[in-house]
């Protein structure tokens, strides 16, 4: 007992404990599948406040049913769009009750055809119902492997958190899914849009090597994405 009691109490052996100890502290945020748990019952959005945190500050008047309600994805998204698809999303900036709450929706409709371009959701996972329609439906993992398959109505699909992923008409009709994710604000950026129609741009030499296309070319494309003037 006595070898074991100073084996345990040697200095090698608390320091291993210890860097262990270490490793767990660090890794554990990266276990977080969302946003981080509430710490109260309610904290609705003030979305006008200049304070900056991480989420929205909660405002200071009461709560109110209207701050958790919302009928925005009742209606249908014009889909007369570039791509032939329109998101709807009724995340904490539509529903400020959702703040601190690390849920939020989507609607999504596809014209036939219609394409949600490739994308990703930097802070959720994404979970999609087929209201109606069919979808090819695919996810890009970071071996460059391709999971794709064809939902119908009343499938779900699953879009893991950050990997590159798309959906498209893959039908005759108009189309729609809802979608799920485990965060207020899960973000999205377009892999398109994001490249080649940054502000400031993203320098021409960098996007012709990466695309292996040259200057005159992505000067082509950064026109069909340039903002619209007014």
């Amino acid at each position: 007992m006595a070898m074991a009691a100073r084996a345990f109490s040697s200095p090698g052996f608390l320091g291993a404990v210890a860097a262990a100890l270490l490793v767990v502290l660090a890794t554990a945020p990266l276990a977080l599948s969302g946003d981080p748990d509430y710490l109260q019952d309610l904290c609705v959005a003030d979305l006008n406040s200049e304070v900056k945190v991480n989420g929205f500050p909660c405002k200071a008047s009461a709560a109110t049913a209207d701050d958790f309600f919302s009928s925005i994805l009742a209606t249908p998204g014009a889909t007369n769009t570039t791509t032939g698809s329109a998101v709807t999303p009724a995340n904490v900036e539509k529903v400020p009750g959702l703040n601190t709450l690390g849920v939020s929706l989507a609607r999504i409709d596809y014209a036939p055809g219609g394409v949600n371009p490739p994308h990703t959701h930097p802070r959720a996972t994404e979970l999609i119902f087929v209201l109606y329609g069919a979808l090819d439906v695919g996810f890009l993992t970071t071996a460059n492997k391709l999971v794709a398959r064809t939902i119908a109505q009343g499938d779900i699909f699953a879009f893991p958190r950050g990997l590159v992923h798309f959906q498209r008409n893959a039908g005759s009709e108009p189309a729609a899914v809802i979608s799920a994710f485990n965060s207020q604000l899960p973000g999205t950026q377009s892999i398109a849009m994001t490249l080649f129609g940054a502000e400031p741009e993203v320098p021409d030499d960098v996007l012709a090597k990466a695309f292996q296309i040259d200057d005159g070319e992505v000067d082509k494309i950064k026109a069909k994405f340039a903002p619209k003037k007014t």
